[in-house]
């Protein structure tokens, strides 16, 4: 993007370009100090705004109008709304899916992959197939994960090796699953589409999860298990006990991966999925929508439920708190939270841009750029630097996204290539950073430091390896097409 500069605008110093990350930082290290795992619930917005406001004085100070900086905003806004949409349809399908027993099914025939003799491998898989489903990888820790952490200790396993196993599968079912909002946010920042995104990553995210999960059948080869598998297994009873599980139940699943398989438009597909798992519910959850709707089971009660799902998603007693956890929220106001603080991040990072200060500090790194493969693996650690000196995923994807973007182009590089770079760094990085949003509820979560189970978290520090390796090698490397010329 190029300034609509004048004669009287100043060229911003290294020093002016640095104050308003250095606000940033002083201000999420604060944010992250005083309400933790909370941060990003309101106080990182706000640090985004003051850190804005920082920028906006130095634009002013270099002779930049505020209609200058106002059609910047606009403009950096305009790049996300796609992929804000797409999160508030993505609340309502998970609202409606959770009803319908689509989710609660996916759980359910996860819990039966689980075996003794493959512990760990099989804790990964688990956990990524239910945050494939969900989108969320903080849920899917924080119920599923402290489940299996259980297990481990009563089967005298590594808590360490199963906190790994646990945050490789959450975090690879939450990078490829199209309810994720950083899986949306990525592809906004880099200008590329969504399922062509997810498609892309399986070229990372596969083969660094198949190994992890080698890894991890050799690491739990001579697993013992014991009975405290009952725990596992009650919950699926819980699950039976309140839902109609069954195959039947992965309908609106089937056809939402047909239609990404299709190509279909991401936002008019996946609010149809919500739609249709509304009518799943209907049809064969009649039990849990009459409960919702108080025993009202006319077509104005079951309306008012699945109009209820759609928007503020759903509320379901199991008897299991953890379970009821797992199996409760949805709708598009579970979202409002997220867009905020993507819409902030989004005005700081085109504030930042429209005042040439991104370009500022950028002009020194790309001075040690000389390959595709050395700007890929300049991505690659300004992503993790940001997740380490930012604390949050979501600027660790932004900043550098718009740091990039132009780069990218300029050098003839599918907009895919920059989209998965972020998530191969910026989203995976996240859960091994102490100090991270990511990191902290991890540990909170599951009670292991992310300087223990780091090591052990193969999935998150093997795809930007290979991504790396894909990098210098031009292996999977998209460019864009080069014009015809007359």
């Amino acid at each position: 993007m190029q300034n609509n500069t004048t004669l009287e605008q100043r060229t911003p110093t290294i020093l002016q370009a640095s104050l308003p990350l250095i606000a940033l930082i002083v201000m999420l290290g604060l944010s992250v100090f005083l309400f933790g795992e909370d941060s990003s619930y309101g106080p990182n917005q706000i640090a985004l705004w003051i850190a804005a406001g920082v920028a906006i004085a130095i634009g002013f100070y270099n002779k930049f109008s505020w209609a200058d900086i106002e059609d910047g905003i606009k403009e950096g806004i305009s790049v996300a709304l796609g992929a804000l949409l797409i999160i508030l349809a993505v609340g309502s399908l998970i609202g409606t899916w959770l009803l319908a027993g689509t989710v609660p099914s996916m759980i359910y025939f996860g819990l039966e992959l689980l075996n003794p003799s493959w512990f760990y491998a099989a804790s990964a898989l688990i956990c990524a197939i239910i945050s494939l489903a969900i989108g969320s990888s903080w849920t899917t820790a924080a119920t599923i994960g402290v489940a299996l952490m259980g297990v481990a200790a009563g089967m005298d396993l590594s808590p360490a090796i199963t906190a790994g196993a646990v945050v490789s599968g959450a975090y690879f079912g939450d990078k490829m699953s199209p309810l994720s909002d950083t899986t949306n946010l990525a592809p906004a920042v880099a200008g590329s589409e969504l399922f062509s995104h997810i498609r892309y990553m399986a070229y990372t995210a596969g083969p660094a999860f198949i190994i992890t999960l080698i890894i991890f059948l050799i690491l739990g080869f001579n697993a013992d298990g014991s009975v405290s598998l009952l725990e596992l297994e009650k919950m699926q009873l819980e699950l039976r006990n309140t839902f109609n599980i069954g195959w039947v139940m992965l309908v609106p699943l089937l056809v939402l991966l047909y239609l990404a398989a299709t190509r279909k438009p991401a936002l008019p597909t996946v609010f149809f999925g919500a739609l249709l798992g509304g009518a799943w519910a209907v049809i064969f959850q009649p039990e849990m929508v009459a409960k919702i709707a108080g025993g009202d089971e006319s077509v104005v009660g079951t309306a008012k439920v699945i109009w209820g799902a759609l928007s503020d998603g759903v509320t379901v007693e199991t008897g299991s708190e953890d379970l009821d956890q797992l199996l409760s929220g949805g709708g598009m106001s579970s979202m409002l939270n997220t867009v905020w603080l993507i819409l902030s991040a989004m005005t700081f990072g085109a504030i930042m841009e429209k005042l040439g200060l991104l370009q500022r500090l950028i002009a020194g790194l790309l001075g040690y750029v000389k390959s595709i493969g050395s700007l890929i693996g300049a991505t690659l650690f300004t992503c993790f630097g940001a997740n380490i000196l930012t604390a949050d995923q979501y600027m660790a994807i932004v900043l550098p996204g718009r740091m990039y973007r132009e780069e990218f182009e300029r050098r003839g590089l599918d907009p895919r290539v920059l989209s998965r770079t972020l998530e191969d760094s910026a989203t995976l990085t996240s859960a091994l950073i102490p100090w991270n949003t990511c990191g902290a509820f991890m540990m909170g979560a599951l009670g292991v430091s992310p300087w223990i189970y780091a090591p052990f978290a193969f999935f998150n520090w093997l795809t930007p390896l290979i991504a790396l390796a894909y990098a210098y090698t031009g292996f999977r490397i998209l460019r864009l097409p080069v014009p015809k010329t007359a």
